[in-house]
């Protein structure tokens, strides 16, 4: 390959960039309008728009993204994680043009992407499971039913997804319905496609996965395990290598299905096989994720192999550059840095970063996506940044990850960052007494933190701006001067009220209102989940204040602002 498109945004469009300027490639960003100016399209060789719109017009859009990889003369495509990584027609479309795909093959995507299929092939290899559907389930109704069958609590998941999305875990049989249909929503608009199955859920597991590299040559290589226990909204917030505090014989175990599964699929490429290890010692095989993992970097950190640049490596037909597991050299965290206000249970908070300084010294490695002055969009997910640290030992790794967290400053949107500071004076987690941290932990058992300080959106004048010439990006200068207005502000619907208004019902976050579950006028109880909002692929209900009859102000589909007036409640 000579020239790489990158069918990504944010830090992994970053990271792949960096290791494809290590490889000798250069590289090609794409970047929809609400990206225009993002840090991945400065940093890249070239850079192409995509246009405005939700995710299904821009970054989902595979007719377009080729249609740039033509005109930019690019010869491979690199899709990074989340978006179209995992969606086999893409890949096909890929290889149907002439290009490379940096990947496995479309045929293996399938099978293993297709969580249903995943699990068929981890139990011909004898990998243990728990209890699933026979396939995707049709409607909330057959759902319902499976759960009446298999019994709860029962997990939901997207068959054609991962990272999380379109996953609901359900405790009551009564919230079966609105789960799988909030599920299928969430897998629709993550990943183009909504089918959902469901299988049997551990009380209190861990998460552990194992990252694995394949060539064509017939090499199948483990680089090792990792814990991803800590999560929110089954969407991880910290990730440690090698796992922690379990035994070389289940260690093995996770080793040796991880290679089996893979091996069995005629994997190439980097991938991830995940598992659940239930607090009595049962390992439970997961899924597995054909792309790369937000997580790798850990992996990397502890075995000195560059996952990315093994990727460029297998797909340009090159075998790999391990043949065996690596011993692992030390330990290292990734602490997840999103735009979310873990006071206010994780609520996503887009916006304008006015400061953003990151820590640095012996052990400390950042991939980050923004810098001061980044805008984040509410279209996409809400990670700014990784923070890696890396220590001897997982108690040097803990000890740089005080220091390094607490020199750590986000100003302008509120940030993970009070959740990770704090999880580190938990013993459940830094394990004095055991390591007592497992997948719905956050929810359960953390005793929470204060909700970060109100901002108000600030509006920076323009430095600087670009011109596209037939779809490519260039940046040009101008005097500040010249803007007496400042950046054109942000608009949304919905007033904002600066007195307290009795009875009314306020967006708890910025984004879109995605649908009412009342009809206007009807009769509602305190704490009723009467509508939606999606804001960063995340939906959160929307909960009455009060018990009265409720009149709806804003319509479905309208962007809202936090604080909007969405209804009132008489």
């Amino acid at each position: 390959m000579k020239k790489l498109l990158i069918a990504n945004r944010g830090e992994i469009a970053i990271r792949i960039s960096r290791a494809a300027r290590d490889y000798g490639v250069a590289s090609v960003a794409i970047y929809s309008d609400a990206d225009a100016a993002s840090l991945h399209v400065d940093l890249a060789d070239e850079a192409y728009c995509l246009g405005g719109g939700r995710p299904g017009d821009t970054y989902l859009n595979i007719g377009k993204i080729l249609d740039i990889a033509r005109c930019a003369g690019a010869d491979a495509v690199h899709p990074g994680y989340g978006f179209l990584s995992e969606r086999a027609e893409f890949a096909r479309a890929v290889i149907d043009a002439g290009l490379t795909w940096v990947g496995p093959k479309p045929e293996v995507i399938t099978a293993l992407g297709d969580k249903v299929e995943a699990r068929r092939i981890a139990e011909k290899v004898g990998a243990p499971l728990v209890k699933g559907s026979d396939g995707p389930l049709a409607t909330a109704e057959e759902a319902i039913a499976f759960a009446r069958q298999a019994g709860l609590p029962l997990a939901i998941k997207a068959a054609f997804g991962g990272g999380g999305r379109g996953m609901k875990v359900v405790h009551r049989i009564e919230d079966v319905g609105e789960f799988f249909e909030s599920a299928v929503r969430e897998a629709k608009e993550a990943f183009g496609r909504g089918e959902c199955y469901a299988e049997q859920f551990l009380e209190k597991p861990r998460h552990i996965e194992a990252q694995i590299i394949a060539d064509s040559h017939g090499n199948t290589v483990v680089l090792g395990t990792r814990d991803c226990s800590l999560q929110r909204r089954n969407q991880k917030l910290v990730e440690e290598a090698p796992a922690p505090f379990i035994s070389e014989e289940q260690r093995g175990r996770i080793h040796d299905a991880a290679k089996a599964i893979c091996a069995s699929a005629g994997y190439t490429g980097a991938g991830t096989v995940e598992f659940l290890l239930s607090q009595n010692g049962v390992i439970s095989f997961l899924e597995v994720n054909t792309r790369l993992q937000v997580e790798h970097p850990v992996t990397e950190e502890t075995t000195g192999v560059d996952i990315v640049i093994e990727q460029l490596r297998i797909a340009d037909g090159l075998p790999l550059s391990v043949t065996q597991t690596p011993v692992p050299r030390g330990h290292a965290f990734e602490f997840r840095i999103n735009a979310e206000d873990p006071g206010r249970g994780f609520l996503p908070t887009p916006g304008l970063i006015t400061s953003f300084r990151a820590p640095s010294g012996p052990g400390i490695r950042l991939d980050s996506g923004v810098e001061t002055g980044s805008e984040i969009p509410g279209l996409y997910d809400s990670m700014m940044a990784k923070l890696i640290v890396t220590g001897a030992t997982r108690e040097e790794a803990l000890i740089r990850a005080r220091r390094a967290l607490a020199e750590f400053k986000i100003e302008g949107v509120a940030s993970v960052l009070p959740f990770h500071r704090a999880v580190l004076e938990e013993p459940a987690f830094t394990g004095e007494d055991g390591f007592k941290v497992f997948t719905n932990w956050i929810e359960t058992e953390f005793r929470g933190v204060e909700p970060a300080p109100r901002v108000d959106p600030v509006e920076g004048g323009l430095l600087r701006s670009f011109i596209e010439i037939d779809g490519k990006r260039h940046a040009f200068g101008l005097p500040a001067g010249l803007f007496s207005g400042g950046a054109a502000p942000r608009v949304a619907t919905g007033s904002v009220s600066t007195t307290a208004n009795e009875g009314a019902l306020t967006a708890p976050i910025p984004g879109t209102l995605q649908k009412w579950n009342v009809e206007d006028g009807a009769q509602v109880a305190e704490g009723d989940a009467v509508a939606v909002i999606e804001a960063m692929k995340m939906e959160t209900r929307v909960l009455a204040p009060k018990a009265g009859r409720i009149c709806i102000k804003v319509a479905p589909g309208a962007v809202v602002a936090l604080g909007a007036e969405l209804a009132t409640i008489e």
